[in-house]
Order: C-alpha cells, then structure tokens, then sequence
C-alpha cells in the first residue's frame, strides 16, 4: 500500500509539472499574469508530491521518472497543441531518455 501510494504521489507530482511548465508556455516571458502565477502554484505542487514519493522510492530513479515523463509529455503537448515539429533527432533523444529510465529501474 505504501509503495502505492508513492507512485500515486509521483504521477501527480509529473501531473502538476507538466502543468507547470505549459503554463510557462502561455505566460509569454511572464507577460500574463494568470499562467505565470500558475508557474509558481503547479510547481509548488508538484514538487510537494514529488517530496511525498521518495518516501518510498529511490531518489535517482524517482528523479528519472518524473523529468522523464515530464519531458514525454512536454514534448506530446508541444507537437499536439502547439504544433511544434517533430523531428529524427528530438525523436531519437526521447528514446535515449526513456532507455535511461529503464537502465536506472534495472540497475
């Protein structure tokens, strides 16, 4: 139950960071008031839930997971609703971080 909850904690920390780092995207340089309090907030959060996790997880892989998700998902948010490219090589980095998750749970 215990471990359970950990990554529970850790989904919404990852939740709460991609959260924060799209409203930097709306914030425009910090030149709209709303998203760039909701910078400050989300963080906050999810640096609260992340916290809360590593009661249980090993920090390294912890971290890992929860830059690595962020970034998945930054990247998915960015190509979907800002219609940023893709390409062969922030594909191939995207690959290179996720075998680094993996090696980091393995090892």
């Amino acid at each position: 139950m215990k471990n359970a909850l950990s990554w529970f904690y850790m989904m919404l920390a990852i939740v709460m960071e991609v959260a924060g780092t799209t409203a930097m995207k709306f914030s425009e340089g910090f030149t709209q008031l709303k998203p760039s309090l909701l910078i400050f907030i989300f963080y906050a959060f999810s640096f609260t839930f992340l916290t809360l996790s590593l009661k249980y997880l090993e920090i390294g892989f912890a971290y890992a997971i929860w830059s690595g998700l962020g970034i998945f998902l930054i990247f998915c948010i960015g190509v979907g609703f800002f219609h940023e490219p893709i390409t062969m090589l922030k594909t191939l980095s995207l690959i290179c971080i996720i075998v680094g998750v993996v090696g980091l749970k393995q090892s």
